[in-house]
């Protein structure tokens, strides 16, 4: 899939390393949601382009190519205990995985909360990596058995666009200041600017009117991403390269008080349907030295497109899916050679080029809110990242509103209800101690006492290490 990094140096600001991934060249203007099948749903992979690039331009040149892949091929050969939630995504696709003829055994799935899940072939690829180097995955056997796949599958990736992919773009950080924070985040083709205008939108408040499990915050948090998701939604970034203009209007505080003046004299509610899926991964790291890097990677929705190349152990994206179908004049229609629009919004919060702050989530759009509700909280409620990280989640789109918490008063809809808003109750199947990973799975790590303190969100099963 792809990979997008935000990377802080120590006492440096943070950069941004584009690895959004790219439809293939033979990818047809106006493809229809028909077409996208399978391997037709798939762009070419940026993610081992991306490792390779930050090890070789930001290592410590103490850890070799091969040393460094050594723990992953230990942990897809010997395996690793699923946890409840991966269980329950086990178990809600598996029906749907059954019926791929292309996963080529991929999943031996545990039945069982605890089970172990070996990924041989995995591991084997990825020897094949730490030996030959991340350029056998572009142009060498691997990048070979992926063409022939597609080929034998009528996917539209060949190995000239393998062997013609780019090494990621180092971009400025996008910027934002949140009551004398500074805020970074990834620019576009991701969803960082929207949830830094969220930021904008809540800073127009006093901070007392935002602490954590009030009415207050509750209304004038989802306010704010209702007009945040509106904005990008009825004006988004069509020019994912030159995008600099739009973006300095859009991180503007004029731009943000003049969306809630607006909002405040009745706004129009958006009452598009929400796209749903957009499962990724985000984990947070920071070293003894104090560089932090906040990391998103993606196949985009649950097994991506559930399939994979026969031996090689790792399942193709679902990238394709996020263009825009049977629209050839729409700015993110499906096209050749063309980057996806995304909600990735890995975020490092600063004062003094000194990091504070490293946060993430996956989710799709929920991204964004998740990101820009918690960074206000931890900022606004001072209280630690453990506790931010486990309060109820808020999210406002396309004139629906979700709330994690289903013990709030009704009193407090009555608002959004007046306002033509619309109450939707999350999915519940993959509910883990009554939490839902419909909000994220946030990793977090922050400076608090004297020491770097980490989150993993209870939601779903990760880690927070020292």
């Amino acid at each position: 899939g792809g990979t997008q990094v935000l990377l802080a140096p120590p006492g440096q600001k943070p950069i941004a390393i584009n690895g959004a991934t790219i439809s293939p060249a033979a990818t047809p203007t106006g493809a229809s949601k028909d077409d996208l099948t399978y391997h037709r749903r798939t762009t070419i992979p940026s993610t081992v382009k991306v490792m390779h690039y930050l090890w070789s331009k930001y290592g410590s040149g103490k850890v070799s190519w091969h040393d460094l892949l050594a723990p992953a091929i230990q942990l897809a050969e010997e395996g690793f205990a699923v946890g409840h939630f991966r269980h329950q995504v086990f178990k809600k696709y598996e029906k749907s995985l059954r019926k791929s003829p292309h996963l080529n055994g991929l999943f031996d799935m545990p039945q069982q909360v605890g089970g172990l899940f070996q990924q041989p072939l995995l591991a084997a690829t990825l020897r094949q990596l730490a030996n030959n180097g991340a350029e056998d995955f572009y142009r060498g056997a691997i990048a070979k058995k992926i063409a022939a796949d597609m080929e034998q599958h009528n996917g539209w990736i060949t190995l000239a666009d393998l062997e013609a992919f780019p090494d990621p773009q180092e971009l400025e950080a996008l910027h934002t200041n949140y009551r004398g924070w500074d805020i970074y985040t990834q620019p576009p083709p991701c969803g960082g600017w929207t949830a830094l205008l969220a930021l904008n939108i809540l800073e127009q408040h006093p901070a007392s009117e935002l602490q954590a499990a009030t009415q207050s915050r509750f209304e004038k948090v989802l306010q704010a991403l209702h007009l945040a998701h509106r904005d990008r939604k009825q004006s988004p970034v069509t020019n994912l390269q030159q995008y600099h203009p739009i973006i300095r209007q859009k991180l503007s505080k004029t731009h943000a008080g003049d969306l809630l003046l607006q909002a405040n004299k009745g706004g129009v509610i958006t009452n598009a349907v929400e796209k749903q899926g957009g499962e990724t991964t985000h984990f947070s790291v920071v070293d003894q030295q104090g560089t932090a890097i906040a990391v998103t990677a993606s196949i985009n929705a649950y097994f991506g497109a559930k399939a994979a190349a026969p031996g090689l152990g790792f399942l193709y994206n679902s990238y394709m899916d996020d263009f825009e179908l049977d629209q050839p004049g729409h700015p993110f229609a499906i096209r050749p050679n063309a980057m996806n629009y995304s909600s990735m919004s890995p975020t490092i919060v600063q004062k003094n080029d000194t990091t504070h702050l490293v946060i993430g989530s996956p989710g799709s759009a929920r991204i964004i809110s998740t990101v820009a509700q918690l960074t206000q909280l931890w900022i606004d409620g001072k209280m630690g990242i453990k506790a931010v990280v486990s309060q109820p989640r808020l999210h406002s789109i396309n004139g629906r509103i979700y709330f994690e918490d289903q013990n709030i008063p009704p009193s407090w809809l009555t608002p959004f209800r007046e306002k033509d808003f619309t109450i939707r109750t999350p999915s519940r199947d993959l509910l883990k101690d009554k939490l839902n990973p419909y909000f994220g799975g946030v990793h977090a790590i922050a400076w608090e006492n004297g020491q770097w303190v980490g989150a993993s969100d209870p939601r779903r099963d990760g880690l927070a290490l020292p």
